[in-house]
């Protein structure tokens, strides 16, 4: 007798199954054996093509999908061998062996919590309904049994929705995911979000607790804060992981906590090939971009920025990372901005990337905000002291570092002249024109005695400049003098008689101050008198300048701070 081959099925291109009149020939499982012995209690020896429409028969009684398909003619025919070909079937070969069980089982099989949310969607994907037979449907099964995913224990939870993983399309599409993953949020936020452990109310085994308490105490000695959760969700793939975080936003849970697990993940988590880590990183920026500002860590957002140029990151997400660090600059430290240029940039350090995160900042801070704004006017002062000794930082991006932030950002300018005059101790070649757009974001009025009268004698600064830092010393010095003079008295006549005693003592304090006040008034003269010789003397101090430029003085000294 010649076995005849009645219906052959072809998964996802991954395995085709053979049905013929007595058995199944397939490659590499046999589960189907034993099913095929109801086949042979309707006598499996008999003709293929009554076989055939047994076959069809007994699989398209359960399934809405497949009675469409074999009532089309080019399938209804009585030839020997039909064959049909699914693409993306959930589950791919271990979801149809699933179906065809529950197929030549009368409708029954045994649903646990490793295989219910495949069943769930190879029923919605097949159109197992109640509609499309008098049996018992697969999809009614598995949505009596879904209803019991609260008392579900975490570790079955987590193994669902890593099961999703490999079929995630008909998973969302049949809403099994947006349950599983409601589960999980509702889970870690009734626990506790950041606790260190579940709660003693949610149902996890003393085993799972004990788990969470040991990688606690690891976390705790590492130093690195995460909550009981983490571990888990960690070992979910990149688009698992999306989903997720999402359902968290959506459902406003902690964003410290939401961001920090990012952090984590990103850290401990996503491994794999190079598209693989950055499939996992653009993400993680994506959601890190959806939470608030505030809950977000700058220098975890800097961690991620140092790696992001080997991942070859999209523009986009690079500028929205940029964004972020750059509306919360405030925050960061002098190591965090010291950032080394990229290959090519002669520089020693990215400054064209600060300068990035400083429009960033300005663009996002109100004026309300001032306190943060001089905050980064501290950082940026620092800064500048690190890069003005690189003897490659262009003129043009030292400018724009030292005027991008506005004067208030600056109670003092004491930084801004020492940054200028290392800058141009490296740069003596610069030309006078050159200097004078770099010394004009000085503010004379803010510089200190000291200062002022150390930058009149400095011959790496324009002549200009320094008669300008005389003129404003000269304004103070009026201004304070004038103040002095228009004091109102403070005594009265109860005050005189009150201290009638200490007459002896205040005349002499008033003597003091007198003598105080005619050094000032000399002092004042004598800068008056050096102001007219230098106004007099400018136009030959120019005219030496360009005759005899500034490359006859000696070499500058180079910073003897070692600059990594």
């Amino acid at each position: 007798m010649v076995a005849i081959c009645d219906l052959e099925v072809d998964v996802n291109g991954e395995e085709a199954f053979l049905l013929l009149s007595h058995q199944l020939l397939l490659t590499k499982s046999s589960l189907f054996l034993a099913a095929f012995h109801k086949f042979n209690a309707f006598g499996g020896c008999l003709r293929g093509s009554i076989v055939a429409t047994r076959a069809k028969g007994i699989l398209s009684s359960f399934s809405g999908r497949l009675r469409k398909l074999f009532s089309k003619p080019s399938l209804s025919s009585t030839a020997e061998t039909s064959k049909v070909v699914f693409h993306n079937f959930p589950g791919s070969v271990r979801g149809f062996e699933l179906m065809a069980r529950f197929c030549y089982n009368n409708g029954k099989i045994q649903i646990t919590p490793s295989d219910a949310c495949l069943l769930h969607c190879v029923a919605d994907y097949m159109e197992m309904t109640e509609d499309a037979s008098s049996f018992p449907s697969l999809i009614k099964l598995t949505e009596v049994y879904l209803l019991g995913i609260p008392c579900w224990p975490w570790s079955e939870i987590m193994s669902a929705l890593r099961q999703c993983q490999d079929f995630l399309p008909s998973a969302i599409s049949s809403g099994i995911l947006d349950r599983i993953v409601d589960s999980v949020v509702g889970r870690i936020t009734t626990a506790g979000v950041g606790d260190a452990t579940p709660s003693g109310s949610s149902p996890e085994s003393s085993a799972f607790r004990f788990s969470c308490d040991t990688r606690s105490s690891i976390s705790t000695r590492s130093g690195i804060h995460r909550a009981w959760w983490f571990e888990d969700l960690a070992l979910l793939n990149t688009d698992m992981v999306q989903q997720v975080i999402a359902s968290m936003v959506l459902q406003k849970v902690d964003n410290v906590m939401i961001s920090r697990f990012l952090f984590y993940y990103l850290k401990c988590g996503a491994h794999g090939s190079p598209s693989e880590k950055r499939k996992a990183t653009e993400t993680a920026i994506d959601l890190l971009h959806s939470l608030d500002r505030s809950c977000v860590s700058c220098k975890g957002l800097f961690n991620i920025l140092r790696v992001a140029s080997s991942l070859r990151l999209s523009k986009s997400c690079h500028g929205r990372l940029e964004n972020m660090i750059g509306s919360q600059i405030d925050q960061a430290t002098l190591d965090s901005l010291l950032i080394p240029a990229p290959i090519g940039i002669g520089s020693l350090y990215d400054v064209s990337l600060v300068l990035r995160f400083l429009k960033s900042f300005l663009a996002n801070v109100g004026q309300a905000s001032m306190t943060r704004v001089k905050r980064v006017g501290c950082l940026i002062d620092s800064y500048l002291a690190e890069v003005a000794p690189d003897p490659s930082l262009e003129p043009s991006k030292f400018a724009a570092l030292i005027t991008i932030l506005p004067d208030a950002a600056r109670d003092s300018h004491d930084a801004i002249y020492r940054a200028v005059d290392l800058f141009l101790e490296v740069h003596g070649e610069l030309s006078e024109e050159e200097r004078m757009k770099i010394c004009c974001a000085i503010n004379h009025d803010k510089l200190s005695s000291e200062s002022c009268m150390h930058l009149a004698g400095n011959p790496k600064f324009p002549s200009r400049t320094a008669v300008q830092a005389l003129i404003s010393q000269q304004s103070k010095l009026k201004s304070l003098l004038q103040n002095t003079d228009s004091a109102p008295p403070k005594d009265s006549k109860h005050k005189k008689n009150r201290f009638d005693n200490n007459k002896l003592d205040c005349s002499t304090d008033n003597e003091k101050l007198s003598a105080q006040l005619h050094e000032m008034q000399w002092r004042v003269t004598e800068l008056e008198k050096i102001c007219k010789k230098m106004q007099t003397q400018m136009a030959e101090v120019m005219k030496n300048t360009i005759s005899n430029p500034s490359g006859s003085r000696s070499l500058p000294m180079l910073c003897s701070r070692l600059i990594p």
